[in-house]
């Protein structure tokens, strides 16, 4: 059985709901971010050392890294669904998106995240961080022109990883500037599986 260790408003939810697309059986153990700080709990440091969210557990085996659990997951479980074939065009596009997710296009919405706590301090680099995000969330925007999907015709795990960098971009309000990307969160957030994820994860705050 996997094992899903599910951190309240985190990465964790796309997996929640990776697995309602697979329609495998799973089981979730939740944990409660501390009201004051929003760090995770230290009991999450009891299944890997960074004490971060999502970590799977696949009887032996443990998973941690987005990215790596959305992989495993499907290689190891999908039967073929939500990837493209490893030997078609579309493959190596699917990779990137995967990756970038965490990558390039999360680090520029973490530090507006941390910056504008601090105020005044933080106001010389707003600009430079502003940027940083509109370049990236362009760039998405244009890549899904035309398109449901990042990739081929149908819903693939780069679709799920890189939900997350919308729907945080949406917390921000920086969303509605972007249309193709709006459009596709909202599609994919309209899903069946995506509903039942949520049921299964309690609330999350960046599901609008």
């Amino acid at each position: 059985m996997i094992l899903v260790h599910h951190l309240a408003d985190s990465r964790s939810q796309r997996i929640l709901w990776l697995l309602e697309e697979l329609g495998l059986p799973y089981e979730v153990r939740r944990y409660e971010r501390d009201p004051a700080t929003r760090y995770a709990p230290a009991e999450l440091k009891a299944v890997h050392p960074l004490g971060k969210s999502p970590v799977i557990t696949d009887g032996e085996v443990t998973v941690h890294e987005s990215g790596a659990v959305i992989d495993y997951l499907i290689r190891r479980h999908g039967g073929g669904r939500l990837q493209p074939d490893p030997a078609g065009p579309d493959y190596d596009r699917y990779v990137q998106w995967l990756h970038y997710a965490e990558g390039s296009a999360m680090p520029p919405l973490l530090l507006f995240m941390y910056v504008m706590r601090l105020g005044k301090a933080g106001q010389p680099l707003h600009a430079r961080i502003e940027g940083e995000i509109a370049n990236h969330l362009g760039y998405v925007d244009g890549a899904l022109a035309g398109r449901r999907f990042l990739v081929g015709e149908d819903l693939t795990g780069a679709d799920i990883q890189m939900s997350f960098i919308a729907e945080v971009a949406g917390a921000f309000g920086k969303l509605s500037a972007y249309r193709n990307l709006e459009a596709w969160l909202r599609g994919l957030q309209a899903r069946p599986a995506y509903k039942a994820a949520l049921e299964k994860g309690g609330t999350y705050s960046f599901a609008r």
